[in-house]
This record gives C-alpha cells, sequence and structure tokens, in this order.
C-alpha cells in the first residue's frame, strides 16, 4: 500500500522545475500563437495557462484562508459545469503578458505558503482533503499534463523526465477513486504496477505476486492517467480484468469522469 508522502520539498522542488519549462516554452510567445487552439475543445494556450493560475489561486485560498475557498467551493457546487471553464475564460481574456505574470504570482505563492505549512497539515479541496505533499503533487499532475496540451498546439514536444515519478504515483493511488466515481466496485487486491522511467529505471508498485497488473513506459501511464491520450495509443499492457477495467477509467484528478481523448484518426 502507498503511503503519503511526509515531505513536500522533493515534489515542491520539481513543481517548480516543471513549471519552469512550460514558463519557458510560452513566455516569448506573439499575442497571435496565445491563441492557438489546444486539444481541449474550446481552450487556446491561453486558456490552459489562465487554468493553471486560477487553480493555483484557489490552491492558495484552501491553504492560507479556508473561509475564502469554502466559498469558491459554494461557486462550484451552483454551477458544477461551468466554474472550470469560466475561470479558464476569465484569465484567458487577459492581456497574455499580464496572464503570465499572474500565472507566475500564484504558483511562487502556493509554493511558499506550502512550505510554510504545518507538518501533518490537511486543506480541503474539490475532491478529497489533501496534504501538503500531496497538493503539490496534484499541481505537477496538472501542470505537466495541460504542458502536455501547450506544447501540441505549439508543435513542441517536452523530453519526460523522472518527475514522472510523482504523476505515476498520483495515478497508483487514485486507482480506488477511478473506480468509486465511475460507480464500479473497487477491487478488493492490490494490482502490480512495473513502469519504466525516462532514465531506464524499474518503477514499481504492489505485491510481487499481485493476480493483477500493469505494465509499459511511465511516460504512457501519465497521459493515461491526465487522460492526454487514448489507451489504444499506449505501449500499456494490462494483466487481468479488474487491471484492464482499470486501464480504460482511470484519473488521476479531482472531479467527475473525464471525458478523455479519442485514439488517433478517430473524429469526437
Amino acid at each position: 500500500m502507498l503511503h503519503p508522502m511526509a515531505d513536500p520539498t522533493p515534489v515542491l522542488d520539481d513543481l517548480r522545475a516543471e513549471s519552469d519549462e512550460l514558463d519557458r516554452l510560452v513566455a516569448g510567445l506573439s499575442s497571435e500563437r496565445w491563441t492557438l487552439p489546444t486539444p481541449a475543445p474550446g481552450w487556446t494556450v491561453a486558456h490552459q495557462i489562465a487554468h493553471l493560475a486560477w487553480t493555483d489561486h484557489s490552491s492558495v485560498l484552501a491553504v492560507t484562508d479556508q473561509d475564502a475557498f469554502s466559498r469558491e467551493v459554494e461557486k462550484a457546487l451552483a454551477a458544477p459545469g461551468d466554474f472550470v471553464d469560466t475561470g479558464a475564460r476569465e484569465g484567458a481574456a487577459k492581456p497574455p503578458e499580464r496572464l503570465l505574470a499572474d500565472w507566475r504570482a500564484g504558483r511562487e505563492a502556493l509554493a511558499d505558503a506550502l512550505r510554510k505549512a504545518p507538518a501533518g497539515a490537511r486543506f480541503p479541496w474539490y475532491g478529497p482533503p489533501m496534504s501538503a505533499a500531496s497538493m503539490a503533487t496534484a499541481r505537477l499532475m496538472e501542470t505537466w499534463a495541460h504542458g502536455q496540451d501547450v506544447a501540441e498546439a505549439l508543435g513542441a514536444t517536452p523530453a519526460p523526465t523522472d518527475r514522472l515519478r510523482h504523476i505515476v504515483r498520483l495515478g497508483v493511488r487514485t486507482r480506488d477513486f477511478a473506480f468509486g466515481v465511475h460507480g464500479l466496485p473497487t477491487p478488493f487486491e492490490e494490482f502490480r504496477v512495473e513502469l519504466r522511467g525516462p532514465s531506464d529505471e524499474l518503477w514499481t508498485y504492489g505485491p510481487e505476486n499481485a493476480a493483477d497488473r500493469v505494465t509499459g513506459p511511465a511516460l504512457d501511464f501519465c497521459l493515461l492517467v491526465t487522460q492526454r491520450a487514448h489507451r489504444a495509443d499506449l505501449a500499456l499492457r494490462a494483466e487481468g480484468p479488474d487491471a484492464d477495467r482499470w486501464l480504460d477509467i482511470a484519473q488521476a484528478f479531482a472531479g467527475p469522469p473525464g471525458g478523455g481523448r479519442a485514439p488517433k484518426g478517430t473524429a469526437r
């Protein structure tokens, strides 16, 4: 069984590195390129960065002002299908230089708040409460995932790094959540997960003798659990019926089941 990470420092350092990499990708863009469409329907490059800035702001409230965050949750409950798109749309309407400055300031404020958080503290969220390390991991996951969308829009191919380990770990830990949001019974036994990292290291989770197993590249697993690629386009292998079902429904993000991406060459 995976246990929560106690010290948030390593993932906070990697979150900074992931954010800086995406920042370098967008910092020099012309105003026209900020409006390029990304794989997310209706979202431009600006919408993607605006969403990250909006979520960082919400995360800061969750850590530093839980009454204010509760009001944000109330807004979300009042418009469950719109609040994420609304936040992205409002941010994308800003001039690019203002949007970029807001994103930079927000992620610095969040990193500072999480580094100062008391040991063992847990913070409210739109899903289950999170520790400082878990919140930083979730932010890294989202930064990487939305960065994939931005990169695709710009015709770039970011090199995978061992920072993917955090996303893999989150994807493994959210297995039961994925079954739950689909209204499916949670598998009783742990799965064995064996994934090859970008540095060719084998990352393993779960008992070696588990009946259900998932194997393949760590990059592909991260694309799957962030729903940035369809299972049919990834080199992941499942053994056992529960593991096979998991690869159809996996998601590492909070909220209702995501729509995912269509297989390559298939219109949505």
